[in-house]
């Protein structure tokens, strides 16, 4: 019996489980009655395996497949087969997107006297890994690097961060015309170059530290899951924070038709660095932070190299050498469809990159390889003569590593219809390991959480009594800071993968999931097929686990009722970022600042969302109205202006922040504006903001 055959054996035996389970179905927020729910969502849980999720892992990974290269477009064509083979409407999107890929990268130490300490990168290695010498890899480059051949003295800058660089101004060591070396961590690399090159860098060294992921966390690989000393983090540097997506066309979907008099010029490209950067291992790194000279660093910077950590400048000279070659690329989303039968024009969106820098076994195939299976279980029901009510679209976007870019230009193109998309589910890390996490818009929290609730766990229960059971244990080893009281954390949503534009841009209410581990290969070449099946899930039982969470988030979404969106708890948490955000005003000696409107109007929405809550449990006459009323709610809190110096986002709620990149910075504009001192932008932001409210308190109370 083959694998499909045996899964068709288990859908059958779900469809016998799904009518005991139906008989006790719990009531769930956004259905009339769930049991028919019930019965669809249990013999869909039937369907996905693990083996096959395997051997979906095992084909995406078997070469390098960076964005807009044969390996890509080969791992692009398997997934259209996947799609088409479950019933799905499939189509390959073509983009057409300036994309960097690298030449020559050189770096080069010399001690004071001349001589030579590291000439590298050095070629990343373990003894025993399979993977590492494939001549397809791109050799170590920041995407969005800037081209160029420095030489100068070197800086150590911690992680880079602003309060970094504000310590080493203190110290009156400036950082122009030097080579700025920093760890991984803390922030997005690109705001560390951002940071760097505002202070006149000459270019960037980023390396990652054996304190933050290395030795000093346990056994490297290949012995344990932490990253071993030649290993090399790649990755982009572009502006996020500005706007992502292709560089050259903010706002606009560059499909390949697009004329090149459509597209911006080089200097007004403001997401792109003007400064070279360049990633090297710690291997590297050491050489040139055990030569530098200049104070002691504090002990808060020093890493895990054993070695005293200095500032310089002094004592050590770097020559970068760094030759990208800029063109316009294919770049290819795989999308597939299922039409709804009752609301077609609602469109519930789940979608996970294909891209990665190398191999990328965890990020992202683990979660293409989840996905494929929660798309194998939809079309078991498909041929079962199952539909949903609301059309379904599973996206697979390609060059989501670079910036972003195959889900900001397919939102860019689909404008028209986000305002109608009730949802959209992000899987980037699928697995890394056993424990899962969730972030989410404060509206679809509770619904995470019972989408956890109904799905098994490998470790006995449900996924969510076993996420409850580790929050509990972080909590007793005061390591889930953020994760206070009873329950769960479900996170905010900040940047750094594919709902950046659909909530950030489009205000369409968004999830992102996966399953953490200890993952010390980020984005280099060890994240591959043999470290995965040793280090975070041998058996394939997370990928399983996460095929169906994903699976059930699309298909309850899909089929519900009413949109079970929750604005009680929205209101409660806009209520807290106010007072936030007020207490950040006073800190910062700006107390005059007025939050009083703004208060008033998160009371209003905090009072409709109760009443609009009590017509969503128990819902009567008009639902596509009511449906209609609750996905404009989030809408509302677009400000069409977008946020200063960053028009591209629009959310006055959530958005990365300037300084921060991946980090949700809460109530951005306002934020901000206090971080700066400005006054006046303050008080702009919160009418901003205020108006906001009012208008999802007013589109609330259209609900009668």
């Amino acid at each position: 019996m083959n694998l499909r055959t045996a899964s068709s054996s288990l859908l059958l035996l779900g469809g016998s489980i799904a009518l005991l389970q139906a008989q006790s179905a719990p009531q769930v927020f956004g259905y009339t009655d769930f049991s028919k729910e019930a019965r669809i969502e249990a013999e869909f849980l039937a369907v996905p395996s693990a083996q096959l999720a395997g051997e979906h892992l095992k084909t995406l990974t078997v070469e390098p497949h960076m964005a807009a290269t044969p390996g890509d477009r080969r791992t692009a064509a398997y997934v259209e087969r996947e799609f088409k083979a479950a019933g799905l409407d499939t189509e390959v999107v073509p983009y057409r997107v300036l994309l960097n890929q690298p030449k020559v990268v050189r770096v080069e130490a010399y001690d004071a006297a001349g001589r030579l300490l590291m000439k590298g990168p050095t070629p990343e290695h373990v003894d025993g890994d399979p993977y590492e010498s494939n001549p397809r890899a791109a050799i170590p480059f920041n995407g969005s690097s800037w081209s160029g051949d420095v030489t100068a003295e070197v800086v150590y800058a911690n992680y880079g961060r602003l309060e970094d660089y504000k310590a080493l101004e203190a110290r009156h060591i400036d950082v122009k015309g030097k080579i700025v070396l920093c760890r991984y961590g803390a922030n997005f690399r690109g705001v560390k170059v951002y940071l760097a090159q505002q202070r006149g860098a000459a270019g960037v060294l980023l390396y990652s530290d054996p304190k933050d992921d290395g030795y000093a966390k346990g056994a490297a690989y290949p012995k344990g899951p932490w990253r071993p000393e030649t290993a090399i983090q790649y990755g982009s540097v572009q502006y996020l924070f500005e706007y992502p997506g292709d560089p050259e066309t903010p706002g606009v979907a560059s499909t390949v038709q697009l004329p090149d008099s459509a597209r911006v010029a080089d200097e007004k490209a403001t997401s792109q660095p003007k400064i070279i950067s360049i990633p090297i291992s710690y291997h590297d790194a050491e050489p040139i932070l055990k030569s530098m000279t200049g104070p002691e660093a504090p002990e808060a910077w020093r890493g895990g190299l054993p070695i005293q950590y200095h500032l310089g400048p002094g004592g050590t000279r770097v020559h970068l050498v760094s030759q990208q070659e800029y063109k316009r690329r294919i770049i290819w989303d795989v999308i597939g469809t299922i039409r709804g039968t009752q609301d077609p024009g609602e469109w519930v969106i789940a979608g996970n990159h294909r891209d990665a820098w190398i191999y990328g076994a965890v990020d992202p195939s683990s979660g293409t390889a989840a996905m494929l299976e929660t798309v194998h279980g939809v079309g078991a029901l498909l041929k079962q003569g199952w539909r949903p009510k609301r059309t379904m679209v599973f996206c697979s976007w390609d060059a989501e590593e670079e910036g972003l870019v195959g889900s900001t230009e397919w939102v860019e193109a689909h404008m028209a219809e986000m305002g109608h998309a009730v949802a959209y589910f992000n899987m980037d890390v699928g697995v890394a390991g056993p424990k899962f996490s969730a972030s989410a818009v404060p509206s679809l929290k509770e619904f995470v959480e019972e989408v956890a609730r109904s799905t098994p766990s490998p470790q006995g229960g449900t996924v969510y009594e076993q996420w409850k059971k580790e929050s509990e244990e972080a909590r007793k080893k005061g390591d889930g800071a953020a994760q206070t009281g009873a329950g769960v954390h479900v996170g905010d949503l900040g940047s750094g993968s594919d709902f950046t534009p659909f909530l950030q841009h489009a205000g369409v209410p968004s999830t992102d999931v996966g399953s953490e581990g200890p993952y010390g290969v980020y984005h280099s070449v060890f994240d591959n097929y043999a470290w995965y099946t040793l280090n975070a899930d041998p058996k394939f039982v997370y990928l399983q686990e996460m095929a169906r969470v994903f699976g059930l988030e699309t298909l309850r979404m899909a089929d519900s009722d009413v949109l079970p969106y929750d604005y009680v708890t929205y209101a409660r948490e806009l209520a807290e970022f106010i007072e936030a955000a007020k207490g950040k005003a006073k800190a910062g000696g700006m107390s005059g600042l007025d939050f009083a409107p703004a208060e008033t109007a998160a009371a209003e929405v905090a009072a409709v969302a109760i009443r609009v809550h009590g017509m969503q449990t128990q819902p009567t006459g008009d639902m596509e109205k009511l449906n209609a009323i609750l996905r404009q709610a989030e809408t509302g809190l677009l400000n069409p202006a977008g946020l200063p110096n960053r028009p591209w986002y629009k959310h006055t709620i959530f958005a990365p922040g300037e300084y921060t990149g991946y980090a949700a910075v809460l109530l951005p504009g306002v934020s901000e504006a206090i971080d700066a001192g400005d006054t006046r932008r303050a008080a702009s932001q919160l009418s901003a903001l205020t108006a906001a409210l009012e208008r999802m308190a007013a589109t609330l109370n259209k609900a009668q």
